[in-house]
């Protein structure tokens, strides 16, 4: 008959097509036939969209194919199949695998078994949105009719044969087909117990006493009402049965090769008893179709009563009806009996009302138990229960009632049935209502519907209990060591290390679980807290000294190591985690050697990881076989290399620690020279002893876009990834796994600033789980990500945060089977690079080795090193750098500083009369938050400008004017700070706080001689250092420590309103005449906010004439500048550096280059001294590039030459 791969959708008339609603005319139903030139879609306000197909008669159908409306952006990437006899009963197509089309490309889905149906409908669940897309369907069903050919003769001898059959059934056991012959020859096809059993025997031989009889077994749970497909194939001896895709094979025994039957086929049963081989099952009961045998329909010669054919007894068809009627009602006596079986705990099983209102009978599953209720009019309501029978097996439930008597049996237990002796009624009704009418419980759920075992096999993870419900499941994790929804994920941290960094601070027994949702099991050891590690200590049975006599190099005492609460893959994986492990070991002898010489073979060794034998000691370095002794030349005879070798008659010993954690641990301790006369040793084992977790500081800087690779994730059903990360780009991706066609892969990337998304493809379409954070995460500090995939969910998390969560529908199966390596660090051909920092990588538990993919060229770093920790040139006078990772850049918003580096000067030209205020606070403070602030230091910070205790004042100079006030930092009570040139050149600093004004000399040094002078003073409490160039002093105050309520800083001259000081006012006149730069008061930078404003009104006044100067400081020689961040760079650089490259002797070139340049700067250099300090034309528009917003522009100034220095007045 050829393939069974016809189309069949493609030759049907319009008729044959129905859908729910449709888009428009010209997206009718009719239009859904592939290759088409338009497609169906349905209204936008269908809910419930789907689309039917009548095939006109049934079909065997092997498969679909998918497309979406023609030249559009319309298709579906997921939908549920379903199909059926008739288009008001259906059953759904469950198969592993996603559904997704494209407008273009051709989907094909091969049905994992074939089925038979005559209607075909098509339910869209998701779709296509990008672009204005909307649901489109064009399809194509693939299968072929059944063939009839009539039956040859009476009888039947072949050589091959070839039956099918269709069947449903709620029985567990039931004879479907049967038939013999008189050489002993048997066929014969049963359900027995929910399982199909197939025996078949070409003849037995007498002479050689074989028994021709085999049987084969397939497919399970079958008694659950579904239709279920049944295939076998014969070809002389060699024997292939199919169920539901599910096959076996077998061997006929003996050598006889041709079936030969009587005239006798049984369908569903049997007419005669007296058969020889008739087996024990019952009749078939259920439903039957499409029974073919060599290609004769039985189904249609019994439906066609043909003469061949016997029909004993009435054949009924399946009723699903849960409404029964009763014509013989009133009757003071009921019996009901019926089968059920479900998942369910609560739910309706039968209900029915009294006749003449005396009320109403319920019976029903709370619990699990069956429960009878009845309820009569005036009295109290009856309730009683027994049994647990959601279990998913088949009960029976036999209720018999009369006046005052209810008797309830299950599974036909006579001997402990359920009875209610209570007075109550009975008159029947005519009407018995199965399955949830006339009832508010809960619907029950049974095999009337669509009978799933969800808990075979067990999706429940790390022996996690499966129970279920009717429409999903439940992993039961009590006392596993695991959570979540497979219990998947660990209840416990994977060291003392992890315990420690989440707060437990305190020393004792702790659970970890070192490959966390790995196989290993969590297991209990001591955990010793220290403020800066955490030590794991696992015991053992070789803690107390073991006696060894009799031993010898032939025939040694082995010594099994054995630790407490942990097997060897435990203990080796915490080993293998840890930064640090050591053990001790000691070995004491009365003449019994240890490891005899350098190069002899060892009388005694240990043996450690992957059963490896070490012959070198405690106390001394690997792979040398030495003890400890001879490290320290204390050994007791120099000619050997431990004690215990020297062979003398008294107790010595040789010890130490073996701290080579891939060594590590020991598991057995060899000893083989007892066995002489006298002879004697002991060894002890101490417990081993590890600390840090090199997982979670396992880190790796990406510098540029690159990625490293990783063999496939293999996760299986459910997968679990974690890592640290931290990084200033606000989209990027961490990892990425995928298969050869992208049709199963997973992803984590950063989407924006504040999403992190975990998008997937396992089976069911592209799907996400997006976390939405409060804060942003590319802030460059460490976030922690955990992401998690199984059956019935995904999700992602970060930090503290909720994690985001994103279901699945029940029936979901998930497939990540994956082809290509792991990406971490971009997606594939580099996309959406990631830079930045990350850590702790484990996929599943198992942890990724980031630092042995190190690769410097590539832009991958050892550790959390970026720029900043590699810069050429780092950021200047305090300047905070920011890591770029690929670059760096410096934030000087908290300095008085300016440029790249944060290098250049900021300062101001006063002349005779001129200042500049600065104010700190435009009111004073309130009693009561000064109060507080007295009560509680920590109350608020300088940045409010009172109560403050620390001081740091910074800045430079040159005039040759004296006297003046430098910088005054006024208060609004009496304290203040002054800094003053006295008129020798010598500078003094004056404290006033509180009562007492303290005033120090800094230096006795003049000056005012035109250069410039660098001075610092910082204050914490009572102390004070001053620096002035680089003499450092301290000072200490002896009265108050705080600073009350700071108001305005003065520069060039004191103009506060109120009482000054004499001291000051005596200095104020004519004011500071010269050069002023790089002024900061803590947070406070006046010059730069007149000239660098970050805001539209900053708060400084100015008075005269104060213009812009860099007061004469030497431009610094700075290096290079990276591209990414340079602003004038255009590529011409880099092409000129590639073509040198082409041309022989390029680096001549190179060095001309470089000779021309360096003349050039030498003299910029000597113009630049020769032009002198304050000879510039400045003003000009200036912004910050340390600003965290663009600057507003420098108000104009006046354009006017500045007053020239006393060295240009020498010079003329």
């Amino acid at each position: 008959t050829g393939e069974c791969v016809d189309p069949l959708v493609s030759g049907l008339y319009a008729s044959s097509f129905l859908a729910s609603s449709r888009y428009n005319f010209l997206y009718s139903a009719n239009f859904a036939k592939l290759y088409g030139s338009s497609g169906w879609s349905p209204s936008p306000r269908d809910r419930q969209p789907w689309l039917q197909v009548d095939l006109g008669r049934k079909y065997r159908l092997l498969a679909i194919a998918t497309q979406g409306t023609f030249n559009s952006y319309d298709w579906v990437t997921k939908y549920t199949l379903l199909y059926g006899d008739r288009p008001d009963s259906w059953t759904p197509y469950i198969m592993k695998g996603g559904n997704s089309v494209s407008v273009t490309d051709l989907e094909m889905n091969v049905f994992h078994y074939a089925f038979t149906a005559k209607h075909i409908r098509l339910l869209p669940l998701a779709w296509n949105t990008e672009n204005g897309g909307k649901i489109g369907v064009r399809l194509e069903l693939f299968g072929c009719s059944y063939v009839v050919y009539m039956y040859p003769g009476k009888s039947s001898r072949t050589l091959q044969d070839h039956i099918a059959i269709n069947f449903k059934t709620l029985e567990q056991d039931g004879l479907l087909l049967h038939s013999e012959g008189i050489q002993g020859d048997l066929f014969t096809l049963e359900l027995r117990r929910g399982r199909l059993y197939l025996h078949i025997s070409l003849g037995s031989s007498v002479v050689h006493k074989v028994d021709g009889r085999i049987t084969l077994t397939t497919g399970s749970l079958l008694d659950n009402l579904h239709w279920h497909y049944v295939t076998i194939k014969r070809y002389g001896r060699q024997v292939n049965f199919t169920v539901d895709s599910q096959t076996v094979t077998g061997i006929c025994n003996g050598e006889f090769t041709h079936l030969d039957l009587n005239t006798q086929l049984y369908v569903g049963g049997v007419i005669e008893q007296n058969l020889p081989h008739l087996p024990t099952t019952p009749n078939f009961r259920g439903c039957l179709e499409n029974v073919f045998i060599n290609g004769i329909n039985i189904i249609d010669k019994a439906q066609r009563e043909e003469s061949d054919i016997r029909i004993p007894q009435k054949v009924w068809h399946s009723v699903d009806n849960i409404i029964v009627s009763y014509d013989h009602h009133q009757r003071h006596r009921m019996f009901v009996k019926f089968k059920f079986r479900s998942w369910d705990y609560t739910g309706l099983l039968m209900f029915t009302r009294f006749a003449d209102d005396l009320g109403a009978l319920e019976l029903g599953l709370s619990e699990g138990q069956i429960n009878v209720t009845i309820f009569q009019p005036g009295k109290k309501k009856l309730q009683f229960g027994a049994g647990g029978l959601n279990d998913g097996y088949w009960h029976t439930v036999d209720l018999a009632a009369r006046d005052n008597l209810l008797t309830l049996t299950i599974d036909e237990e006579e001997g402990s049935p359920l009875k209610i002796t209570n007075p109550f009624t009975i008159r029947t009704g005519d009407r018995y209502f199965f399955g949830g009418e006339y009832s508010t419980q809960r619907a029950f759920q049974s095999t009337y519907m669509r009978f799933v075992y969800r808990c075979t096999p067990n999706p429940c993870e790390h022996e996690g209990r499966c129970i279920q419900s009717w429409d999903d499941f439940i992993c039961l994790c009590e006392n596993t060591g695991y959570k979540g929804e497979v219990c998947h994920m660990s209840v416990y941290k994977e060291s003392c290390e992890a315990y420690r960094l989440s707060g437990k601070y305190w020393s004792g027994n702790y659970t970890i679980d070192p490959d966390l949702s790995g196989p290993l099991k969590p297991f209990e050891v001591y955990c010793k807290m220290k403020s800066y590690k955490a030590w794991t200590v696992i015991m053992h049975d070789r803690a107390v000294g073991t006696k060894v006599t009799g031993s010898s190099i032939d025939r040694p005492y082995i010594g099994d190591v054995n630790y407490w609460n942990a097997s060897w893959d435990e203990v080796t994986a915490l080993a293998n985690t840890s930064m640090y492990c050591e053990q001790w070991i000691d070995y004491s002898c009365y003449k019994s050697r240890l490891l005899n010489t350098p190069n002899g073979r060892p009388f005694g060794y240990w043996i450690g990881r992957n059963n490896v034998s070490y012959y070198y000691w405690g106390g001394t370095f690997r792979e040398v076989q030495k003890c400890g002794c001879s490290i320290n030349q204390t050994c007791i005879d120099p000619k050997f290399q431990c004690n215990c070798d020297a062979d003398y008659r008294q107790w010595y010993s040789d010890k130490g620690y073996l701290d080579f954690r891939d060594h590590l641990p020991v598991r057995r301790v060899v000893v083989g020279d007892t066995n002489r006369t006298g002879s004697e040793a002991q060894f002890t084992v101490g417990p081993l002893r590890c600390h840090g977790d090199r997982n979670i500081w396992n880190t790796i800087s990406f510098t540029k876009p690159t990625y490293i690779t990783f063999p496939t994730f293999r996760p299986g059903s459910s997968a679990d990834i974690s890592f640290h990360f931290k990084t200033y780009r606000d989209h990027c991706v961490f990892l990425e796994n995928s298969d050869d066609h992208l049709r199963n892969f997973i992803r984590i990337e950063l989407n924006t600033t504040h999403n992190l998304v975990l998008i997937f493809m396992v089976g069911d379409g592209i799907l996400n789980a997006t976390l939405n954070s409060p804060v942003p995460l590319n802030d460059n500090e460490w976030h922690f990500v955990q992401a998690e995939i199984n059956v019935k969910l995904a999700r992602i998390k970060v930090d503290y945060q909720p994690w985001a969560v994103r279901r699945f529908p029940g029936q979901t199966f998930v497939t990540m089977k994956f082809t290509h390596p792991l990406l971490v660090g971009a997606a594939n051909r580099t996309l959406r690079p990631f830079l930045g920092c990350l850590r702790g990588l484990r996929m599943n538990g198992v942890p990724l080795d980031l630092q042995g993919k190190v690769n410097e060229e590539q832009g991958i770093r050892r550790n959390c090193t970026g720029q900043c920790l590699n810069a050429t040139i780092p950021c200047r006078n305090s300047g905070q750098c920011i890591e770029g990772y690929a670059s760096y850049t410096c934030d000087c918003n908290n300095t008085a500083f300016d440029g790249f580096y944060c290098h250049k000067d900021i300062g101001a030209y006063f002349e005779i009369g001129s200042w500049l205020r600065y104010n700190i606070r435009k009111k004073p403070v309130s009693d009561e938050a000064a109060w507080a602030n007295w009560i509680d230091p920590h109350y608020d910070n300088f940045s409010l400008g009172y109560n403050d205790t620390a001081d740091d004042i910074e800045f430079s100079f040159s005039t040759v004017y004296t006297p003046a006030v430098l910088l005054y930092i006024s208060s609004f009570v009496q304290d203040y700070i002054a800094v003053i040139l006295q008129t020798d050149g010598s500078v003094d600093l004056m404290y006033k706080l509180g009562f007492i004004t303290h005033n120090y000399q800094l230096t006795h040094r003049n000056l005012a001689d035109g250069y410039p002078h660098y001075i610092n003073i910082t204050r914490h409490n009572r102390t004070i250092k001053t620096q002035v160039h680089p003499i450092v002093e301290k000072i200490i105050l002896v009265e108050d420590e705080r600073f009350d309520s700071p108001k305005s800083m003065f520069l060039g001259r004191v103009m506060e309103v109120g009482d000054i000081d004499y001291d000051i006012q005596k200095h104020n006149s004519p004011g500071f005449i010269g050069c002023i730069s790089g002024v900061r008061y803590n947070i406070y930078t006046p010059l730069k906010a007149l000239f660098r404003p970050n805001e539209t009104d900053p708060p400084v006044t100015t008075q005269g004439y104060v213009s812009e100067s860099n007061c004469g400081a030497f431009p610094p020689v700075l290096g290079y500048v990276p591209w990414e961040v340079d602003p004038w760079f255009t590529g011409i650089g880099e092409c000129m550096w590639s073509i040198m490259h082409y041309f022989k002797g390029g680096h001549y070139f190179m060095f001309v280059h470089l000779f021309v340049y360096l003349c050039l700067h030498i003299l910029y250099v000597y113009v630049y001294q020769q032009k002198g300090s304050y000879s510039t034309n400045e003003p000009k528009n200036l912004e910050s590039p340390g600003s965290s917003r663009p600057l507003t522009e420098t108000l104009r100034r006046e354009k006017k030459n500045l007053p020239e220095i006393e060295e240009e007045f020498r010079k003329g």
